[in-house]
């Protein structure tokens, strides 16, 4: 009898066992649907300086580092191996649009500014248009009362203002700042 007990032990840990194994594919293919649902939230990043077009065609040869630095901005990258240029980067990553990623090179000719290469930049208006919200928003409400809303409430009374008291004349004279001597 010792030995039947041990057998159904053994097909009763093993029937545990497989219904167990048959839950946790279940429970898995749950949590998979609600990590779905439920997203993290996702930060933008934003790194360098935007350059539009317009600054770039604002740039003319001869300007001085000062002048370029005044309309670009402070580069992304200075080299001390490579003093005649610098770099302009500029990258934004945002959940569920492709990261953008432009860059622009100034050469300089000593301290005058000769040319500049890159990628094509936006124009402003362009780039803040790129920037528009994904998200849709719901119906936006009203946000003035139309006279037959108004006419539900009553009118307000005027608020009476209170008549102020005479203030108390100033005093005349005043204690001593420090105690008399002893």
């Amino acid at each position: 009898m010792h030995v039947q007990a041990r057998c159904r032990a053994s097909a009763a840990l093993m029937l545990l066992i497989g219904v167990a194994l048959a839950g946790c594919s279940s429970l898995d293919g749950a949590a998979h649907r609600v990590a779905n649902v439920v997203t993290p939230y996702k930060v933008e990043v934003v790194q360098g300086n935007f350059v539009s077009r317009e600054q770039v065609e604002a740039l003319q040869p001869g300007m001085s580092r000062q002048q370029v630095r005044d309309i670009l901005g402070t580069p992304l990258v200075t080299s001390v191996f490579h003093a005649d240029r610098w770099e302009y980067v500029f990258t934004i990553k945002r959940p569920g649009v492709d990261s953008q990623v432009r860059k622009l090179t100034v050469f300089f000719n000593g301290d005058l500014f000769a040319r500049s290469e890159g990628d094509e930049m936006p124009t402003e208006a362009e780039f803040v248009a790129s920037l528009g919200s994904k998200k849709k928003l719901g119906k936006i409400p009203q946000l003035e009362a139309s006279e037959e809303q108004l006419s539900k409430f009553p009118a307000a009374k005027p608020v009476e203002e209170p008549v102020a008291a005479e203030p108390p004349p100033a005093a005349a004279s005043y204690p001593p700042l420090e105690p008399g001597a002893r």
